[in-house]
């Protein structure tokens, strides 16, 4: 397997897509290969400034609980515990979280192993072995191994709550169903879709998927924005809470931490739109679900 990096850097910063992309031989996207870290070192490109949340070893340290605490568990929980603490450890602002070179970097130059550990499938296809998808290093937001959990927290948080951010996170199905829909930035929504998961409305994989299509459908004639208002956001108050990261104690491994301060997505709002989808659901077509079973 993969080893974790003999020689962390000490900040973090931008790889190019061009140079992830090149580093990704078969041998590394089997975990019998390390990344050629001094190669990818050299083309990186150096974060200015001097802000804490720029140092490897916190986030690096995350990491390692994440992999000693789920050992021996099915490695997908990890999702849940791991995504809100790298949330409020990098306290990036999403313009910053949308530039996929930084996540290029943590996966290749700070935490490979994790993505092998983490990715890589336990049979490989048509009898070839087991390779980890090229996008968990280097890929689209909902894909890439490190981008895909710092964009759940911030999507399913519920102002400083990541609890709804792990609710999603620990099942699969909505983590990679519903952060792919537009629709996930209206706040409303979000919550509405996870409260059904939450109540155990919602279950399997199929039903995920045909509530995600239901919703998403309907949206192409209901204005959610419209039906459920969400409050102006305030930029103020996530200024405040990168600020604040300067001088804030490590995060917390025993409880969820807390987020920025933005606000808690209007109640009104997330029950309207609770009882249009669970209405939406019950006329859902499900796979292996009987007529007029709700």
């Amino acid at each position: 397997m993969t080893d974790k990096p003999d020689h962390l850097p000490d900040r973090l910063a931008l790889l190019p897509e061009v140079n992830a992309v090149r580093s990704l031989s078969p041998g590394v996207l089997a975990g019998v290969e390390n990344p050629p870290a001094i190669a990818l070192h050299r083309s990186a490109e150096e974060l200015p400034g001097e802000s804490n949340r720029l140092w490897v070893q916190p986030i690096r340290d995350l990491i390692d609980d994440a992999m000693h605490l789920y050992r021996d568990d099915r490695r997908t929980k990890a999702d849940a515990w791991l995504a809100p603490r790298i949330h409020a450890a990098l306290r990036l602002t999403r313009r910053e979280a949308a530039d996929r070179r930084l996540w290029n970097f943590i996966a290749l130059s700070v935490a490979p192993d994790y993505v092998v550990w983490r990715h890589l499938p336990a049979k490989g296809k048509e009898g070839q072995p087991p390779l980890v998808a090229p996008d968990r290093f280097s890929g689209a937001h909902y894909t890439q191994a490190f981008s895909r959990l710092w964009w759940a927290a911030e999507l399913f948080r519920d102002g400083t709550s990541y609890a709804p951010a792990a609710v999603a996170c620990g099942n699969q199905d909505v983590l990679n169903t519903v952060l792919r829909l537009d629709l996930v930035d209206h706040r409303p929504t979000v919550q509405a879709l996870i409260r059904l998961v939450e109540k155990g409305t919602v279950t399997t994989g199929r039903e995920v998927n045909a509530l995600a299509i239901a919703v998403n459908a309907a949206a192409g004639t209901l204005m959610y924005d419209v039906l459920a208002p969400d409050d102006e956001w305030d930029s103020e108050n996530l200024d405040h809470w990168i600020e604040e990261g300067e001088s804030a104690p490590p995060v917390t491994r025993r409880s969820l931490p807390s987020g920025p301060d933005d606000g808690p997505v209007p109640e009104a709002s997330v029950a309207t739109l609770l009882t249009l989808f669970e209405e939406l659901f019950r006329e859902a077509s499900v796979r292996g679900r009987t007529k007029g079973e709700s």
